[in-house]
């Protein structure tokens, strides 16, 4: 199969994933809507409920990250840069597009970024704090 053909694919498979997704976010905005009109009168319940909001909210937001990395690659497939590392402008293997449909960028550019070889601050994803401090004694 060419690349070309390849790429069309992904294509279908982006626009049914996003499709997918914009559907889950229509009923989990919903749900939460509704729950959140909800009273329950227990304490453990009203905790419980949160709980719940908090992770369904958490839900809906990466939803929608992914739902806009999707929209994303699709204006760059109607754009025709679709497929090309956005640092260095070399074809990314169909591969990690299949892993990754949204991909913007090739695994030796991803690799440089995260390492912090492209110039650009590094983020220590790692650590939950801005100082490495504990609590003084």
């Amino acid at each position: 199969m060419s690349r070309k053909e390849s790429l069309n694919k992904l294509r279908v498979t982006l626009v049914r994933r996003r499709d997918a997704l914009r559907r889950a976010l229509d009923g989990d905005l919903s749900l939460l809507q509704e729950l959140h009109g909800q009273k329950t009168g227990d304490p453990l319940d009203a905790a419980a409920d949160t709980i719940q909001d908090e992770l369904n909210s958490q839900l809906v937001e990466n939803e929608s990250r992914e739902l806009g990395a999707m929209e994303d690659a699709i204006a760059r497939f109607e754009a025709g840069t679709y497929g090309n590392c956005e640092s260095c402008g070399k074809p990314i293997p169909i591969t990690r597009l299949r892993a990754v449909p949204y991909a913007t960028d090739c695994i030796d550019c991803r690799r440089r970024e995260e390492d912090g070889q492209d110039g650009g601050n590094v983020v220590a994803w790692n650590r939950v704090f801005d100082v490495s401090e504990v609590d003084p004694v």
